[in-house]
Formats: structure tokens, sequence, C-alpha cells
């Protein structure tokens, strides 16, 4: 099976070893953004399997990182203004799915 690092790179087509590490760091973040966001517990998702929405959402989302990680632009659409806003909305959708709505 394929593990979230090799998943962000063919989404973000990439095919050299030199980003790993700081690609680890923002699937990291993603994954802990996702828990946060789902309210379920931070390392949820060492223990547990992720379900195909979240983890398309933690494969954008650390994607976008890696596209934008000077803060300034959307990434790969960095022509479009919108289009950074449109990675978040879009994650925010996938991760509600598997939310935990109870309060």
């Amino acid at each position: 099976m394929n593990t979230l690092l090799e998943k962000v790179k063919a989404n973000l087509i990439l095919e050299h070893n030199a980003d790993d590490e700081l690609l680890e760091l923002y699937i990291t973040a993603a994954v802990s953004y996702a828990e946060s966001y789902q309210h379920i517990a931070a390392g949820y998702y060492a223990d547990h399997d992720m379900p195909p929405t979240t983890e398309q959402a933690v494969i954008m989302l650390s994607s976008h990182f890696y596209e934008s990680r000077d803060g300034s632009t959307g990434g790969f659409f960095s022509d479009n203004v919108q289009a950074g806003q449109q990675v978040w909305n879009t994650v925010n959708l996938l991760l509600r799915l598997d939310r935990d709505w109870k309060v």
C-alpha cells in the first residue's frame, strides 16, 4: 500500500527524494489539522485507518503547503488569487464528511 508520502509526491508529480523530510512535516501538519477539524484526539490516525475522504484532504493540504511554502502564493495556480482559498474550502468540505459532530 502506498504511504501518504508516496501519495503526496504522486499528487505533486514529484519524483526526487530531496524534499521528503519537508513533505513529512507538511503531512504531519495536515493530519494534525484534520484531527483537530474533525474533533478527534490528536494522534488518532496513527492508530486508526484514515477514511478515503480524509486521506484526500490530507494529500491536498500537504501538497498545498509544499506548493505555497513561502506563504505568499496559492501554489501551482498562483496566478489565481482564489486558488489558495479554494484549496482550504475543498479540504474542509472533505474533512467535514468524517467529522465527529458531538458537542
